[in-house]
């Protein structure tokens, strides 16, 4: 936690809009035209930093949430509630979902005073706010797309979102909360690309790290799926009325992507 910030939602649909006039998705990094693509499935992954893969992302003052937020506190890049992409969040609002709950005493300052005197400015402790220790959840949603023109399977992040997790100690709702949802394109081009802070660290090697673009381009995470394109828009837990089920069928899930990428070189 830290007194100063150094940084906000997220419905479920597939991103409203997303073809231009051109026939091409302006969120895509690897832009397919609409009529090449013969088939596709929006996933949903969930990440959690803490997690021995992932410690690479999870530097101490180099976490990728503290990248991403900072980057949005200096206006680098938008956030947006939902991962439609449709309405943007400022950061005023970001700000106030960072406030630890237990030092939030409220804003109103005749309330303040009513209840602690004229000294109240010095009995009652200033905000501290959420570091990007402290979001170690993830959520990223892509396009897992075949091209025709190219017999090509593309897996296309379309954008990340972050979450105060529901097993934090300061999480009294004991329910994730989602604090920002953000562009992968933008996060490409904007944050990542060039930038010698934003880092995929090699535990065993600093002559092997990589730029963060590269390493979600390579796969170099751990994450498993929570949900995949359906008509009721369920997660898999809520599918299958368990979280442990929901996690089984998302390894089931994976595994029949993968068998259907095989299965298109049979044609």
């Amino acid at each position: 936690m830290k007194q100063m910030i150094i940084f906000a939602s997220m419905t479920l649909g597939v991103v409203a809009g997303s073809f231009a006039q051109n026939g091409y998705n302006q969120y895509s990094v690897k832009p397919v035209h609409s009529s090449d693509i013969m088939y596709k499935k929006v996933v949903w992954r969930a990440m959690d930093l803490r997690e021995k893969q992932n410690s690479p992302l999870y530097s101490k003052n180099n976490e990728l949430s503290t990248i991403i937020l900072t980057a949005f506190q200096q206006g680098k890049i938008k956030a947006y509630q939902n991962d439609s992409l449709t309405h943007t969040l400022s950061w005023n609002d970001a700000e106030n979902r960072l406030v630890v709950p237990s030092t939030d005493f409220g804003d109103d300052t005749i309330d303040l005073y009513m209840e602690h005197g004229a000294d109240w400015r010095k009995i009652v402790p200033p905000k501290a706010y959420f570091s990007g220790r402290d979001l170690y959840q993830i959520e990223l949603k892509e396009e897992v797309v075949f091209d025709k023109e190219h017999s090509r399977m593309y897996r296309d992040i379309q954008t990340l979102t972050i979450y105060f997790p529901a097993d934090h100690p300061e999480n009294t709702r004991g329910i994730q909360v989602n604090i920002a949802t953000f562009s992968y394109k933008d996060l490409v081009d904007k944050v990542f690309t060039d930038n010698p802070k934003a880092i995929w660290i090699n535990q065993e090697n600093d002559a092997s790290n990589k730029n963060l673009a590269d390493a979600f381009e390579l796969n170099l995470f751990s994450s498993y799926i929570v949900k995949i394109s359906n008509g009721k828009d369920q997660y898999l837990s809520e599918k299958y009325m368990s979280e442990y089920k929901g996690l089984l069928a998302a390894q089931s899930t994976a595994a029949e992507l993968m068998e259907f990428e095989h299965h298109l070189w049979e044609y």
